[in-house]
C-alpha cells in the first residue's frame, strides 16, 4: 500500500463516520499524489499525516430562549487544522445540519484556501446548528456573544 493509501485508510480508522471529511481528504490528496509518491520527504516526517488531522477539535452546546420562551440547546463546533502558517482563521456559519464531518471537511479545505492568499493564517471552522427563524434579532446577538465567547477564547489562550 502505498503512502497516501495507508494515510487515509488511517484516516478512517482514527475518525469514523465522517464521509464529506473522507471524501475532501481524498480529492485534495489525489491531485498531489504525484508529488507526494516522488519524494519521500513527505512520508518520512509524516507531513500528510500532521495536515489531515486537527490540531485541536471544540464541541460544546449553546442553550438560549426563543420566541415562545422555550429553552433551546444547539451543539457548536470548532474545529482547529492547523496553525503553521499562523493563527487559525475560518468561517462562521450557522445551518441545521451541521455535524463534526461537515466542519472537518471545510477546516481542511480552509488551509489550502488560506495558503494561497500568501498571509500568515492557518485554517480553522466553527459551527453551529441554529435555525434562525425561531428567535429574534437581539436573541441572536446574545447568542453570538456565547459562540464568541466559547471559541474565541480557547484561541486568545493559545497566542
Amino acid at each position: 500500500m502505498n503512502y497516501l493509501s495507508t494515510t487515509i485508510s488511517q484516516l478512517k480508522q482514527s475518525s469514523p463516520a465522517q464521509t464529506e471529511f473522507y471524501q475532501a481528504v481524498e480529492e485534495v490528496l489525489r491531485t498531489l499524489e504525484p508529488v507526494l509518491e516522488k519524494n519521500n520527504y513527505y512520508a518520512k516526517h509524516s507531513i500528510i499525516q500532521r495536515l489531515v488531522e486537527p490540531e485541536r477539535q471544540i464541541m460544546f452546546r449553546v442553550p438560549w430562549q426563543d420566541d415562545s420562551g422555550n429553552i433551546q440547546i444547539n451543539k457548536g463546533y470548532r474545529i482547529e487544522f492547523n496553525s503553521a502558517l499562523g493563527p487559525y482563521k475560518g468561517g462562521l456559519r450557522f445551518h441545521p445540519s451541521v455535524n463534526a464531518s461537515i466542519i472537518k471537511f471545510l477546516g481542511f479545505e480552509q488551509i489550502f484556501k488560506n495558503a494561497l492568499t500568501g498571509l500568515p493564517i492557518g485554517g480553522g471552522q466553527r459551527r453551529r446548528k441554529f435555525r434562525s427563524k425561531r428567535t429574534k434579532r437581539c436573541r441572536n446577538n446574545a447568542f453570538l456573544s456565547v459562540i464568541h465567547e466559547r471559541t474565541l477564547s480557547s484561541y486568545w489562550t493559545q497566542y
